[in-house]
């Protein structure tokens, strides 16, 4: 764990929870992916790129879930560099209390607010600035979250961050996060047409073919969708569906779970309503739902 390695010419990675991109601008200064799940990573971190001779300048960030966020500050504060964010995502890395907010609908209790879902808060530099290397290529990648983003190094390297989940993570968990069900597909498609020399997801292991992974999270996430409208033959209000996923899947419930779950299984909800699969109406001051 946290071991650097080299994917080509001027790319490496950190492999951790969620992988941390290096990408060698030259001898001496690096431009970080994301940046771990907390300080003590930082600190990690710091320890790669002063034991390799590297000056940090900037941490481009895919989005701004805690675990890819939260060794900004303190590598921030450690050599000042600069941290490249934009859209919701920034909002987000300025205002981490968001997340869990997000998450559970209301403002989160002591139980959501930890650095798995709350980073500390960082300043951050738009990728419109005139500052950001203009060799590095943005690109969009919604679904996951708001405004997620990969990028696209000089040499052919492509960091996806959340944009797919190994089959070990998706067969353990049953599904990843989604914030929109119908932009995630889109991104997949998308992804599933990309060349490059390398890809290098943050919870997959790096390839230079991504397509059978893609085609699974695919199939992962009409899977899951096929499941909520079964558990929605007759009208059902949410709890009842939730229990039913987190029973249907072996899972466990706890407050992390329940929103990242939950917040996952109502983006579906809101998928399959907005593509006829699914009415919505209330009863009782219940809102039920039921499958087309």
């Amino acid at each position: 764990m946290y071991e650097l390695i080299q994917v080509s010419e001027k790319c490496y990675y950190i492999n951790c929870p969620a992988k941390i991109g290096v990408y060698a601008g030259d001898k001496n200064n690096v431009y970080l992916v994301d940046s771990g799940n907390d300080k003590d990573v930082g600190r990690k971190v710091r320890q790669i790129l002063e034991k390799n001779g590297w000056h940090l300048t900037a941490i481009l960030n895919t989005h701004s879930n805690a675990d890819h966020i939260g060794g900004n500050k303190y590598l921030q504060g450690q050599t000042g560099c600069k941290i490249y964010s934009s859209g919701i995502e920034a909002a987000f890395t300025k205002h981490p209390v968001l997340e869990p907010s997000f998450l559970y609908g209301a403002y989160p209790c002591k139980d959501l607010r930890h650095k798995f879902l709350m980073a500390q808060e960082s300043s951050v530099t738009d990728f419109s600035d005139e500052s950001f290397p203009k060799e590095i290529e943005v690109i969009p990648l919604p679904g996951h979250f708001f405004d997620m983003v990969g990028f696209r190094m000089p040499d052919g390297v492509v960091f996806l961050a959340d944009c797919i989940s190994s089959r070990e993570t998706l067969d353990k968990y049953a599904f990843s996060f989604i914030y929109d069900v119908g932009a995630y597909l889109e991104t997949l498609d998308m992804a599933e047409g990309i060349e490059a020399a390398m890809f290098v997801p943050a919870h997959a292991e790096a390839s230079a073919d991504i397509k059978e992974l893609v085609r699974y999270n695919r199939a992962k996430v009409h899977e899951a969708a096929e499941r909520i409208l079964s558990i929605c033959e007759k009208p059902i209000f949410f709890e009842r569906i939730l229990q039913e996923v987190f029973k249907g899947y072996g899972l466990t419930m706890n407050f992390e779970q329940y929103v990242l779950v939950g917040s996952t299984v109502r983006s579906y909800l809101s998928w399959l309503k907005d593509t006829g699969k699914m009415t919505a109406g209330f009863q009782d001051n219940m809102l039920l739902w039921q499958k087309v």
